[in-house]
């Protein structure tokens, strides 16, 4: 994270500070070393906490979910048997099935929401952070991919989709036999591989590294969300 002196900061214009995002306190900005976490000192939010080569993890676990992602959409999801009949399908066999019929919105719609977003967070913070993993000035429009892929954090819901998938599964296994498909263990994995994005991710580090560059930010850094 990039810090400034104590005696820098300017409260014009909020220069030089760090509001906590769970309290709103401000905090004067420091310099920290790999391993160092800055918290907030009246609710102990965790500000900043810089990891050491966490750029180059960051990129190995977007395109793992990006894999991840393709293989849940056409790989086999599950496989419902009964009575010696049975039948497997994948996700993007559902959506085709429903393609024609008034339920398209609601196709794509949650196609979007479970695969679309995800891809497009994956890639952007990939866009985002080769450039600043390699010690090269970000790209041109770094700044707004990766406003774009924080924004979209909560909209992605890979969670969400397999906990009602589980729901539903519960309710279903009474009345017939069924075998999860492995597209439905990538969703398991696209959660512990997202899980494990958020620990290393620390949104002050890269933010200061695109402002190293002079690449404008509109004033509208984010610091770790703990709560993400």
């Amino acid at each position: 994270m990039r810090m400034t002196a104590r005696e820098a900061y300017d409260l014009s214009n909020g220069e030089g500070l760090m509001a906590c995002p769970r309290c709103d306190a401000l905090h004067v900005e420091e310099e920290l070393t790999s391993g160092e976490t800055a918290r907030c000192v009246r609710c102990d939010t965790v500000l900043a906490k810089p990891r050491s080569g966490a750029f180059g993890q960051l990129i190995a676990l977007s395109f793992t979910s990006m894999v991840l992602l393709l293989g849940a959409v056409f790989f086999p999801f599950l496989e419902i048997s009964r009575m010696g009949f049975g039948n497997a399908t994948s996700l993007f066999g559902v959506a085709m099935a429903f393609a024609d019929g008034i339920l398209l919105p609601l196709v794509l719609a949650v196609m979007v929401m479970i695969v679309g977003l995800p891809v497009l967070r994956a890639f952007l913070l990939v866009y985002t952070l080769v450039p600043l993993a390699q010690g090269r000035a970000p790209h041109r429009h770094a700044a707004t991919a990766f406003r774009w892929s924080e924004t979209m954090r909560p909209w992605s819901m890979a969670e969400i989709f397999v906990i009602g998938t589980a729901v539903a599964l519960i309710k279903v296994a009474g009345l017939a036999t069924i075998h999860l498909g492995p597209a439905f263990w990538a969703f398991c994995a696209l959660i512990l591989v997202n899980a494990a994005s958020r620990g290393f991710m620390c949104q002050t580090t890269i933010w200061d590294a695109i402002e190293d560059a002079g690449l404008p930010t509109d004033g509208r850094e984010m610091v770790e969300d703990p709560t993400a």
